[in-house]
């Protein structure tokens, strides 16, 4: 191939990966990307045939288009919102880009026409970051970085050639035909050149990542793009999370497979094996209609330094549940949760909390949010659950903040069978305490039914004006307001407090991504019930499980993509998109305590060298000293490292230690932490072990003792600072650890 050839191919290649990424990213649509690629071949038609525009008719059609350009700009602003205007400024500065490049592409190319249409390529990408925030504009950027590199080394060859002196152009040709001819029955030296530029742009292009990402890791996002929460698809279906539902609302949105949300799960097995709901609103007032929140009261919460917004407490901190919520730009300010949530962290800008417990922040219509919650799962048992008999308390509690009266009104427009069928579900099962009444009425509903069953149906037939009253004795079929809103009512008629909560299943889980995928088809609706003893709501669930909708992924090899997908997704919105201080400090103690531990392994093993290298183990300075400037944490980077690895590789080789897996049983080593482990086996002998997560100065402190403070310091000295101890110090250590086994066998 020849060399302009090459250099042309490298450089629409990076024009076409400029396009692609702006494609990608919805910036330029399918059938204007086909346009332009149709440009792009009869462009190099045209070069290789030498048909091209002129420069000076290359700029007269660029000075045409700008009233093109202005015309087609205030037709995409036209928009009467500001997000709407906003991206269709992009989409008019992405248009006026094809043609700028077109044009260019067109006609007769000087130096800095190709340099000029590497600018607008990169202008393109730069437009493609601000609108995309998918994993798929990562792949489109490496492959226009490759390009680009390609097509600058290329194009910085081509202009040295073309600049060389006449006798250094004609010495480089006569040395190229002596080599010509000495290989003649070989590759041409160019066409080899040639071949290795693809693999020289390889490295080029790794060592950018190499140096980029430790950059990108220590630069914390602020948030998502303006563009692209401008261009985000707000969600304009999500109803049934307001303080107002109309029965048959959520029936709208389990016809609907769209995304709301990811949610990642930390804690207990226990926890982890039950099928979490995630809690959106409860409501307490119905009017034979809709449900709605008879308080309008919402407290605020504060955060702290962490951005933790506390909630709530717990007895018991092995009853936490941890998850952390990834939520799509929805139209909703409501903060989904777990049951109960005792604290909340993330970068909110407010969070307020209503009587029922239902959290709320700033709308997000335009943009994902990610947060954290820590929820006290634990529900009492059912023994402790029948057993309650307590009356109901006239005062507020810390779970029941309105007065209890309010969970137990039903419409004044009630039809009175409705009483009496809750009162004949309950005679039936024989139930006498609060309990056992929520067990059989949820029963009858999700089972068999009094003359019949109920059954599972997306389609609002229950009407009139009483629909519940036609649900149940009529229609009987519904979606799962239906099924709660019943229960609700039912109970209460029997004098016991509930409220309906809306929110969602648990969604399907993500193995690859380790995480709930939940959609608009998993929205769900159950029902609370108050017991005073415990003071707790409890959760009950009417609806037909076998009917119950889901949303899913799909099945067979489409399915198992889309799976990898989400798991590519996620992993880019945890890193990328929402990588915030927290999670840069969240990096950062990993790294430290990763560094931590080498510096500890190699200190041991410096002290074994010290103790047999001839003239070290005596306390020579010159050995001391560079050991001492090797472990140090202020000199511990890539020279250290590397006088390090070399140290420890010659000791090694010479058999100066054993290795890592029998460190600790030669003498030099047993001398650095034997006294620290006879320590900690006596402290365990007096009940006082140190847990795993626990380091030794946290241990030392939680003890609290002057004599196992100072055997942790003298620990430190010896295993973290790169020194031993000295005869005096010895023997104090000595006299530390027998006072501790004093007191732990004081005989």
């Amino acid at each position: 191939m020849k060399f302009e050839t090459y250099f042309r191919a490298c450089s629409y290649a990076m024009v076409a990966g400029g396009v692609l990424a702006l494609t990608l990213a919805g910036g330029v649509g399918p059938a204007l990307a086909l346009v332009f690629a149709g440009v792009l071949a009869l462009s190099w038609r045209l070069e290789s045939a030498r048909r091209q525009l002129s420069q000076r008719a290359g700029m007269f059609v660029v000075l045409a288009a700008l009233p093109v350009f202005y015309l087609d700009w205030r037709l995409q602003t036209a928009s009467p919102d500001l997000a709407g205007r906003m991206l269709a400024g992009v989409a008019a500065l992405a248009h006026f880009t094809l043609l700028l490049s077109s044009i260019k592409l067109c006609q007769v190319k000087a130096d800095r026409d190709w340099l000029f249409l590497y600018l607008i390529s990169f202008f393109q990408v730069l437009l493609a970051a601000g609108l995309s925030l998918s994993p798929v504009f990562l792949a489109s950027l490496g492959l226009y970085v490759f390009c680009a590199l390609l097509a600058v080394v290329c194009f910085e060859l081509r202009r040295a050639q073309g600049s060389a002196p006449p006798s250094e152009s004609r010495l480089l040709v006569a040395n190229e035909a002596r080599r010509f001819r000495r290989r003649r029955a070989r590759r041409p030296p160019r066409a080899r050149a040639l071949a290795r530029l693809p693999a020289a742009a390889l490295c080029l292009f790794v060592l950018i990542a190499g140096l980029a990402l430790p950059v990108f890791f220590l630069a914390p996002r602020a948030g998502d793009s303006a563009w692209a929460m401008a261009g985000g698809s707000a969600s304009t279906g999500y109803v049934g999370f307001s303080d107002r539902v109309t029965l048959g609302e959520i029936g709208r949105l389990n016809e609907s497979n769209q995304l709301v949300m990811r949610v990642r799960v930390e804690g207990p097995d226990a926890a982890r094996q039950k099928t979490p709901r995630w809690r959106g609103v409860a409501l307490d007032h119905f009017d034979g209609r809709r449900w709605y929140q008879s308080s309008n009261e919402r407290r605020a919460v504060m955060p702290n330094e962490s951005n933790l917004f506390p909630l709530g407490t717990t007895e018991d901190l092995n009853r936490l549940t941890t998850q952390t919520f990834f939520v799509e730009p929805i139209d909703t300010p409501v903060l989904f949760a777990a049951p109960r949530a005792v604290a909340l962290q993330g970068a909110l800008a407010y969070v307020r909390r209503d009587p029922q417990d239902g959290l709320t922040s700033r709308p997000h219509t335009q943009e994902r949010v990610t947060y954290r919650v820590h929820s006290d799962t634990f529900e009492p048992p059912a023994e402790r659950l029948r057993a309650d008999r307590r009356p109901y308390p006239q005062a507020p509690t810390p779970n029941l903040r309105l007065p209890v009266a309010k969970y137990l009104l039903w419409p004044d427009t009630f039809d009175p069978r409705v009483a009496e069928l809750a009162q004949r579900v309950v005679s039936e099962a024989g139930a006498t305490n609060r309990y056992d009444m929520a067990r059989a009425i949820e029963s009858h509903l999700g089972a068999n039914a009094y003359g019949g069953s109920y059954g599972y149906s997306l389609q609002m037939r229950a009407s009139g004006p009483d629909p519940l009253a036609d649900f149940l004795f009529n229609v009987r079929s519904g979606h799962c307001e239906y099924f709660s809103t019943a229960m609700a009512v039912m109970l209460r008629t029997l004098g016991v407090p509930t409220r309906v909560v809306n929110g969602f299943q648990a969604g399907e889980y993500n193995g690859a991504a380790d995480a709930y995928v939940v959609r608009q088809a998993d929205a769900h609706s159950w029902v609370e019930v108050y017991f005073p003893e415990t003071d707790s709501w409890v959760t009950f669930d009417p609806t037909p499980v076998a009917g119950r909708p889901a949303g899913t992924s799909g099945e067979g090899l489409a399915g198992q993509l889309q799976r990898y997908a989400d798991a590519l997704e996620l992993f880019w919105i945890q890193y990328v998109v929402t990588y915030d201080r927290q999670g840069q400090q969240t990096l950062a103690r990993t790294m430290r305590d990763g560094l931590r531990s080498y510096r500890a392994d190699f200190a041991a093993y410096a002290a074994a060298l010290r103790a047999r290298l001839p003239g070290w183990g005596g306390g020579s300075s010159a050995g001391a000293g560079a050991l001492g400037l090797v472990t140090s944490p202020l000199v511990l980077g890539p020279v250290g490292l590397g006088l390090a690895g070399l140290l420890a590789w010659r000791a090694r080789r010479r058999g100066l230690w054993p290795g890592r897996r029998a460190r600790g049983k030669g003498p030099a080593a047993a001398a650095v932490v034997e006294f620290y482990a006879r320590m900690t086996r006596a402290l365990a002998a007096k009940g006082l072990a140190r847990r795993e997560h626990e380091t030794p100065l946290e241990f030392a402190r939680a003890v609290g003792t002057p004599e196992v403070l100072a055997v942790t310091d003298a620990y430190h000295r010896v295993r973290y600072g790169g020194r031993g101890l000295s005869d005096a110090e010895a023997s104090r250590v000595e006299q530390w650890l027998r006072r501790i086994e004093s007191e732990v066998n004081p005989s």
